[in-house]
């Protein structure tokens, strides 16, 4: 099975038919996805202007879609190395107890489902990486917030568990972020529940 640089050498590829490069930058988000597949797939033809469904789609845009992911997995790496050079530290200084950071750091392990969304068409609009980096950066705080800590939202609604959810958890209403728990306040993961009861979960 190919990994994803040699994935992305056959998206790159210009000896290979457009059809064939966007099927490797699918298989791409096999091995890397921080929205999940769908929701990942579905931003990055938006951004680069590749329509979903297309099986030709321009190979500049595909380079381009790549690009994005490239960056964000980049960044990924790097503080996968940066969060395994910390615990091995910790552990030779006998620091063996497990907090927030580490929990989410293994669900995320990987580098698929790093920051899930309410629905594959509903995600942050920004870049990969900015999107990754905001969420590492509120995680390794440890302070929980009343915002979201992509877009800066205040508004969440609980999203509840169903065959078509990625997970249950606090939605955010504005980017449809799945927030990690530990990262929001008491008092605004209730006010999700409450929101959610009401039945007022909607797009800003």
């Amino acid at each position: 099975m190919a990994g994803f640089r040699a994935l992305a050498e056959q998206v790159r590829n210009p000896r290979l038919v457009a059809a064939q490069r966007r099927t490797a930058l699918r298989k791409c988000l096999e091995r890397f996805a921080p929205y999940g597949h769908r929701a990942t797939w579905h931003h990055l033809c938006t951004r680069a202007g590749i329509a979903t469904q297309d099986r030709d789609p321009d190979p500049e845009r595909l380079v381009a879609a790549l690009t994005e992911l490239e960056e964000a997995r980049s960044l990924w790496l790097a503080y996968e190395e940066e969060f395994a050079a910390r615990r091995r530290k910790e552990k030779h200084d006998g620091i063996r107890q497990v907090g927030a950071l580490d929990d989410w750091h293994r669900r995320t392990w990987g580098g698929c489902d790093i920051v899930p969304c309410e629905s594959p068409h509903r995600h942050p609009a920004a870049r990969l990486a900015v999107v990754l980096h905001r969420m590492i950066t509120a995680m390794e705080a440890g302070r929980p917030r009343h915002d979201c800590p992509v877009c800066g939202s205040t508004r969440f609604a609980w999203l509840p568990e169903t065959a078509d959810a990625p997970a249950p958890g606090p939605a955010c209403r504005r980017c449809g972020v799945l927030a990690p728990v530990s990262v929001l306040a008491p008092e605004t993961l209730r006010a999700a529940h409450r929101a959610h009861h009401m039945g007022v979960f909607a797009a800003a």
